[in-house]
């Protein structure tokens, strides 16, 4: 369900948050790429960004590199039509890891791609052979992160289709155009008694109940899954959600 923030006690940190933070350590000793990780007390904000450990996922089969630099992720840009849905607005904040200095990562590209509400993705011809939109381009785009590491997006909250737990794929560059380079793919994911509410809203109900929760999907229980599932907090008639990520540069 969708969570809304909430302060820490002013005594300090609570024990859930406390082991939430500890579980974040651990995660990122185990994957060796990022750390680092703060926090705040009494409701101030950490002086320094804040590095939060992701694990790698697979780029699955739907990946086009469309160079289609954009906010607003939900237009077809072939012809202007804008897919229908709950819109999620989404900011990306990204810092980088040198040594044990945490900083803003300014220039990175941060691509997005994604289903629209009946599980059908744009550029691509489905394998199972439901759909062939190969000229279409909905639901992808990128935007370069600012001088404080954020990349903000308009999409949709996904569909499903068979097989996969509702996810949004995503890919940050460091240089897009070099042979070398950092490259650092992933996957995000969401609460599922929250995607149970938004499903049964037009237009996703038309394609029926999801046959694979989070637990039974098999990329997001043996890549670290739950360490990658968005917070959202409702605004308006959809949802408001940031991602914090950070990547070793050295």
């Amino acid at each position: 369900m969708a969570k809304r923030g909430r302060r820490p006690s002013p005594q300090g940190l609570s024990r859930r948050r406390l082991l939430r933070l500890a579980g974040m350590a651990a995660v990122a000793s185990h994957w060796g790429w990022a750390g680092g990780i703060t926090a705040s007390a009494g409701g101030a904000q950490a002086s320094a960004p804040t590095c939060v450990a992701r694990p790698r996922q697979t780029e699955g089969p739907y990946f086009v590199d469309a160079r289609l630099e954009r906010s607003d992720l939900r237009t077809d840009t072939t012809d202007g039509t804008r897919k229908p849905g709950v819109p999620v607005v989404l900011a990306f904040h990204v810092s980088r890891l040198d040594g044990e200095a945490c900083t803003p990562l300014p220039g990175a590209v941060v691509d997005l791609w994604q289903c629209d509400a009946l599980g059908v993705y744009s550029g691509v011809q489905d394998f199972a052979g439901r759909f062939d939109t190969r000229e279409q381009r909905f639901l992808r785009g990128y935007q370069v992160t600012d001088s404080r590491g954020m990349a903000r997006f308009t999409t949709l909250y996904p569909g499903w289709y068979s097989g996969r737990a509702v996810h949004i794929h995503f890919k940050i560059r460091t240089d897009p155009e070099a042979d070398r380079g950092l490259d650092f793919t992933s996957q995000l994911y969401f609460d599922d008694a929250l995607t149970d509410r938004v499903h049964q809203q037009a237009p996703y109900a038309e394609r029926g109940p999801r046959n694979v929760r989070n637990a039974r999907d098999d990329i997001y229980r043996r890549s670290g899954g739950d360490e990658l599932v968005l917070e959202l907090t409702e605004s308006g008639a959809g949802y408001t959600g940031a991602f914090r990520i950070a990547l070793k540069m050295s």
